[in-house]
C-alpha cells in the first residue's frame, strides 16, 4: 500500500503546461490506468462541520443526533467519541450511556448540503463522472481524465488539497481500478489517507481482510460465511462459486465475484437519479390529521427547495406511509407538467393521504414525499393554480426567496403560519435523514 509522502517508483507526474487561454497536453510519463475510479468519502462529515464552525466543539467528543428521549439516532460521530465506542446509527441514548460527557449537536441538514455543494464543485473540477452515495461520499470515474490531470493519484492528491484548502475538513480516498476495490481502499487509513490499490496487487492487499469489507456483508451475510469458516476476503474468493450461490442464493455469486475483484459496475453521474425525497419517523406514532398535515407541508418545503437548488422538476409526486405495526403504503400521481413548487408538491401529497391511506384513523410511524420522472427546470404548474401560470410564477419567486433566507440563517429563520406549533424535536430527528449515518 503506497501512502502519501513515501518514495513512489509505480506512479510518475504529468504535468499540465498552460498558456494564456489555452492547455496543452503532455504525453503520459506516468502507467495509464485502463480503468481508474475513486472513491471518496469525507471523515466524521456531519460532526467535522459542526466542529470546524464551532470552534469550542474541536478535540471534543461530539455526536450529532436527535433527543434521546424521541427514538434520536446518532448521524454522525467525532473520531474522539468513537474511542467510547459510539458509532453511527447507534440509539442516541446508548451514545451518552457510553460516553456521558459527549456533546449532542442537532443536525443543520441544510448547512451539510452547503458545504456537500462545495466538495462536489471540486469532484466536478477533475471529471463528469460523479455518483453521489450521499452528502459527503462519491465515486469518480477519471479514467477519461488521464491526459488532462494526470494519474489517478494525482488526481487524489489534488482533490483532497483541494477540499482542505477550500473546507477546511478532510477527506479519505481510495484509488483503484473497479468501485469496490476503491471503497475498500478509502476505509484503511482513515482520517485523511490516501491508499492506492493497483490491479497487480489486488489480491495481496485484500486477501487478509474481513470479508465484511465488503460492501454488501452486512451482520446477517457474514454470520452465514463464519459458518462456513470464511473470515477473510481471500477465503471468499477461494470458495468455489457454484458452492456459495446454492448455499447463499444469487448474493453467492455475486459476493465470490466481488471477492474477485470482478466490479464492472459503471459510476452513474447524478443526473440520472431517479427521484428526491424525505421522509421522517415521528417520536410517537400519530393518529392527528392536523400534526401529519403539518409534517407533510414541511416535507415538501424540504423537497422543493432540494429540487430548486440542483434545477430540477418533476412530473410526479409520491407518498409514502407507514403505519405503527409497521405497514407499509405508498401512492403516486402523475401531473400535467413538472414542477418544484412547495404549494404543488403539498397539494398533490395531501390528497393522497387524504384519500389513499388510513392516516387520521391509523396510527402512523413514517411520513414520507417526494418527487420523480424528472423533466428541465419548470415551476409552472397553471392547473393547479386558479389564476393561471402568472401566480404560479409568483409562487415560484417567493419560494425561492424563501431558500435564500433560510440558506443564509438557518431551516428555522422562517416557518410557514402553519408551523408555528412544530417541534424542534420531531425536526431534529428528522435530521439525519437527509443524507447518509456516518
Amino acid at each position: 500500500m503506497w501512502r502519501e509522502g513515501e518514495e513512489r517508483s509505480l506512479f510518475s507526474h504529468i504535468f499540465l503546461l498552460n498558456a494564456p487561454g489555452k492547455e496543452r497536453l503532455l504525453p503520459l510519463s506516468a502507467p495509464f490506468w485502463p480503468r481508474a475510479i475513486l472513491h471518496v468519502d469525507m471523515d466524521a462529515f456531519y460532526a467535522s462541520v459542526e466542529q470546524r464552525d464551532n470552534p469550542e466543539l474541536r478535540g471534543k467528543p461530539v455526536i450529532v443526533a436527535g433527543d434521546p428521549k424521541r427514538r434520536g439516532v446518532v448521524s454522525a460521530a467525532s473520531y474522539e467519541v468513537r474511542a467510547y465506542g459510539v458509532r453511527s446509527a447507534m440509539p442516541t441514548g446508548k451514545a451518552l450511556r457510553l460516553c456521558p460527557h459527549a456533546i449532542r449537536v442537532f443536525p443543520r441538514m441544510e448547512r451539510y448540503q452547503e458545504v456537500s455543494e462545495t466538495i462536489f464543485r471540486i469532484f466536478a473540477r477533475y471529471t463528469p463522472l460523479i455518483q453521489a452515495v450521499s452528502l459527503d461520499e462519491a465515486f469518480l470515474d477519471v479514467t477519461a481524465s488521464q491526459r488532462l490531470h494526470g494519474d489517478p493519484v494525482t488526481m487524489a492528491q489534488k482533490i483532497r488539497a483541494a477540499i482542505r484548502t477550500e473546507t477546511e475538513l478532510t477527506a479519505s480516498v481510495g484509488v483503484a481500478a473497479s468501485r469496490i476495490v476503491a471503497k475498500i481502499a478509502s476505509d484503511l487509513d482513515k482520517p485523511d489517507g490516501l491508499t492506492v490499490i493497483p490491479e497487480s496487487e489486488r489480491e495481496a492487499r485484500l486477501d487478509t481482510l474481513p470479508a465484511a469489507r465488503i460492501w454488501g456483508v452486512g451482520p446477517v451475510t457474514n454470520k452465514q460465511l463464519e459458518k462456513l469458516g470464511i473470515r477473510t476476503i481471500g477465503q471468499l474468493r477461494q470458495w468455489p462459486a457454484a458452492s456459495l450461490q446454492a448455499i447463499l442464493g444469487k448474493s453467492g455469486s455475486e459476493l465470490h465475484a466481488l471477492a474477485n475483484g470482478r466490479d464492472d459496475s459503471e459510476v452513474v453521474p447524478d443526473s440520472t437519479e431517479k427521484s428526491i425525497s424525505h421522509e421522517t419517523t415521528f417520536a410517537v406514532d400519530v393518529v392527528s390529521m392536523e400534526e401529519l398535515e403539518t409534517t407533510l407541508r414541511w416535507i415538501a418545503d424540504k423537497v422543493a427547495t432540494r429540487l430548486r437548488r440542483r434545477r430540477m422538476a418533476g412530473k410526479t409526486i409520491f407518498l409514502k406511509v407507514r403505519y405503527g405495526d409497521f405497514t407499509t403504503v405508498t401512492r403516486r400521481r402523475t401531473l400535467p407538467r413538472a414542477t418544484n413548487l412547495s404549494e404543488t408538491i403539498f397539494a398533490t401529497a395531501l390528497t393522497l393521504l387524504r384519500g389513499g391511506t388510513q392516516a387520521g384513523r391509523r396510527p402512523v410511524r413514517l411520513l414520507g414525499a417526494g418527487v420523480a420522472s424528472f423533466s428541465g427546470e419548470s415551476g409552472q404548474q397553471g392547473e393547479l393554480f386558479p389564476s393561471g401560470e402568472r401566480d404560479a410564477a409568483k409562487m415560484e419567486r417567493f419560494e425561492r426567496a424563501a431558500d435564500a433566507i433560510r440558506s443564509k440563517l438557518g431551516d428555522r429563520s422562517l416557518r410557514r403560519a402553519s408551523q408555528s406549533g412544530w417541534s424542534e424535536d420531531t425536526e431534529e430527528e428528522w435530521g439525519g435523514r437527509g443524507g447518509k449515518t456516518e
